[in-house]
């Protein structure tokens, strides 16, 4: 049983998910927020479109910061 599922994280995996984590957790709230636009009403109000604004410049810094870059 030597497989890639049978092993466990080495400590640069789980350096690598906590690094990238900002940029996973904006990617989950960006998805939220287009869900919940999708189903919440027949349009799209301006509540809406802040959040899904906000939610993207959330994905946007994670990125950048991934990338080695400064957040703003």
């Amino acid at each position: 049983m030597n497989s890639m599922t049978d092993r466990e994280p080495t400590d640069a995996d789980l350096a690598a998910i906590v690094a990238e984590w900002p940029r996973i957790a904006a990617d989950l709230a960006a998805l939220d927020t287009e869900i919940t636009a999708l189903y919440t009403t027949d349009r799209v109000d301006e509540l809406a479109v802040r959040r899904n604004r906000r939610t993207t410049r959330r994905v946007l810094n994670g990125a950048h910061r991934l990338l080695g870059g400064e957040a703003a």
